[in-house]
């Protein structure tokens, strides 16, 4: 049975679902509506409502409750076509399957609110405008407009609150987290639609039972006035002719303007009314003449009924009466003020009930999403108690974790600087494994070339006095010489750019050196730090410059040396050991942007490691990485240049990183 539902699509499951809230509602109303409409006495699923109306009440009710059914069974489908995606929700991920499920989200927010709306407003204003373009009586439309106005209230507050609950479970699976799709109701507008909803019903139907029970009060009010003035009218009195009888009803004192006279022969034929009389009218004289006393109504839901008595007249049965309205326009006009000002009072209290929990809830929503903004004073603040109640507890709760994150922070940041200085520190040490390395060549050239002008100073001191030496051979001794200084001069100057280099590395990464340098400095100092690394791993290193190398840049050169060098190591080690592969260090400009790249044709980033990129701290080397150096790479870009890092990865062919930068 499970299975068998499980393969009914979901916008026939819902579908379903809201027609039996709509054949609850019906069934709650079908004995509610002969009473709210004051229907005649014995005129219900009886022999005479055939007689006057052909169908039975029962028969009508079911007729016009399957005709919704089955519109609902055509549009709603078509409505909550869109649900269909529900059952995928949980294989489909949001960033990667962003355009099946925004549309999803989107009919998740808006269909609950706009379906409530709509059974407000269209079916009992159609109704409304249909029933005064049939002609029908202004108190007639209303109560009918106001009955079907509850059951639509009834409806849209059910199917609101069931969607709305079945929705929310979704939006769960989806784990929507940075922005809302949809039709957008703050939390004030949201407690106004629906407590406005539940008002206007509570008043409607209050309205209603109050109608019902004044109709029959002042129908029996009525009929006892006008019956008791019958019957004194004609008390032992002869009445000889039909105009006599006339005469005496047009004596009687009428209640209202709109009330008036009749009289009918045995047969139900008119004999004289001021106003006309239905069929129905003059057959429930006759059906029920002696079961309800003289006393007969007009159409259902009319608020007109009448009082009569039987009079003989010249051998002949007449029917003398009075036809009268228990509910006129006027008291309808004298009604709807105060009805229209309990509804306006009860909006007002309610509007402002929902301003001071809507302003409670928005000075924390506010609050917090200052504080995503990364604001430093929010961090700090904390928010005053309004009330003692849930929003209350929200905002100790708030304040609560405003204390907790303050803490985190503080911690945060002495590990953040610790695991700087470690990684930092690191990075020096296998820098000066690389320094000891290349200062080892040209000291131990220097060592060489001062052996040699050893030997050349000792050469020229024994050949001063030696009168085989010629003027020429002392030249060639002081050429040697020189060469030998030149030499010593090239070797020194390589190793103060060592120096240099090392220098500027070992400085605190907090400390900035606000300069401009030249791309061609740049180059110079990451050719100079990576020489070693790259020599020890057989990789080739191939610089493209594609722009002035004479370009410059404001910053601190110590920071960018770094972060190139971090993206060289790590595209370095990215070959995982393998040799006599090239690496691009491609620099040129765009957009008034420099843009330095590196560029490896290594495995790739598999997909995992790409999406939480600069996000945090995560490393594919396993226990030999932190993953911490391109995440501290990411920050001083942006820290320190107002730059910018991207990075295009496809997995088999390599990764290229480029560094922005603005001129």
């Amino acid at each position: 049975m499970k299975t068998l539902i499980n393969k009914i699509p979901f916008n026939i499951k819902l579908t379903l679902a809201c027609i039996l809230v709509v054949l609850i509602v019906a069934l709650l109303y079908y004995p509610l509506i002969p009473t709210l409409l004051n229907y005649p006495p014995d005129s219900v699923n009886t022999a005479f409502q055939i007689k006057v109306n052909y169908f039975h009440y029962t028969t009508q009710y079911i007729a016009i409750v399957c005709l919704v059914v089955l519109a609902l069974s055509i549009v709603f489908p078509f409505v909550f076509r869109k649900t269909n995606k529900f059952d995928k929700i949980d294989s489909l991920d949001m960033k990667n399957n962003a355009e099946e499920i925004i549309p999803v989200v989107k009919f998740c927010f808006n269909f609950p609110i706009v379906i409530l709306l709509a059974f407000l407003i269209i079916p009992p204003l159609i109704i409304f405008i249909g029933l005064l373009l049939l002609k029908q009586e202004l108190v007639f439309s209303l109560k009918v407009t106001f009955i079907l106005f509850t059951m639509c209230i009834l409806l849209g507050l059910l199917i609101y609150t069931f969607t709305k609950m079945l929705f929310e479970k979704v939006l769960k699976k989806i784990k929507l987290t940075e922005n809302t799709y949809g039709i957008r109701l703050n939390f004030r507008n949201k407690i106004l639609i629906q407590l406005l909803s539940l008002l206007l019903f509570t008043i409607s139907f209050t309205f209603l039972i109050l109608y019902s029970q004044f109709t029959q009060i002042q129908g029996d009010y009525l009929f006892t006035y006008y019956k008791q003035s019958l019957v004194e009218s004609f008390n032992d009195k002869q009445v000889s002719s039909v105009e006599e009888a006339k005469e005496i009803l047009e004596n009687i004192s009428l209640k209202s303007s709109s009330d008036s006279i009749f009289i009918l022969d045995s047969n139900g034929n008119t004999n004289y009314s001021d106003a006309e009389l239905s069929d129905f009218f003059k057959t429930y004289i006759f059906d029920f003449e002696e079961k309800h006393d003289g006393h007969t109504y007009e159409y259902y839901g009319m608020p007109i009924q009448g009082a009569f008595i039987r009079e003989n007249i010249n051998e002949q049965d007449y029917i003398l009466g009075i036809r009268y309205s228990v509910f006129t326009n006027d008291i309808i006009i004298a009604i709807l003020p105060l009805f229209a000002i309990v509804v306006f009072v009860n909006i007002f209290f309610i509007f402002l009930i929902a301003i001071t929990y809507g302003n409670n809830l928005k000075v924390i929503a506010d609050n917090l999403s200052t504080i995503s903004k990364n604001s430093s004073e929010s961090m700090f603040s904390k928010l005053p108690v309004y009330s003692n109640d849930e929003i209350g507890d929200l905002t100790i709760a708030f304040n609560r974790i405003q204390d907790m994150s303050n803490d985190y922070i503080e911690k945060i940041h002495s590990t953040q600087e610790t695991l700087m200085e470690s990684e930092r520190l690191a990075s020096l040490g296998q820098l000066i494994g690389g320094i000891a390395h290349n200062l080892k060549t040209p000291i131990m050239s220097i060592s060489g070339a001062l052996e040699g002008l050893k030997g050349l100073i000792k050469e020229y001191n024994e050949s001063i006095d030696d009168p085989e030496v010629t003027s020429q051979d002392h030249h060639d001794i002081a050429n040697d010489m020189a060469d030998w200084i030149s030499k010593i001069k090239d070797y020194t100057e390589y190793m103060s750019d060592i120096i240099t280099s090392v220098k500027g590395q070992a400085v605190t990464l907090s400390e900035t050196d606000s300069v401009h340098f030249t791309l061609d400095e740049l180059v110079k100092r990451v050719n100079i730090l990576m020489r070693h690394e790259l020599k020890n791993a057989l990789i080739y290193l191939n610089i493209s410059m594609k722009t002035d190398e004479h370009t410059k840049i404001r910053g601190d050169i110590n920071s960018l040396v770094q972060v190139i060098n971090n993206m060289i190591s790590n595209a370095i080690q990215a070959y995982n050991g393998d040799t006599k592969k090239n690496i691009e260090l491609i620099l040129e400009t765009k957009n008034n942007n420099v843009c330095i790249s590196v560029k490896d044709y290594a495995s790739g980033m598999p997909k995992s490691v790409q999406e939480k990129l600069f996000k945090e701290m995560i490393t594919t080397k396993g226990k030999n990485g932190t993953g911490l150096g391109l995440y501290m790479s990411y920050s001083t870009i942006k820290a320190h240049f107002n730059g910018d890092i991207v990075f295009e990865s496809e997995e088999g062919k390599g990764t290229t990183f480029t560094i922005i930068l603005p001129l």
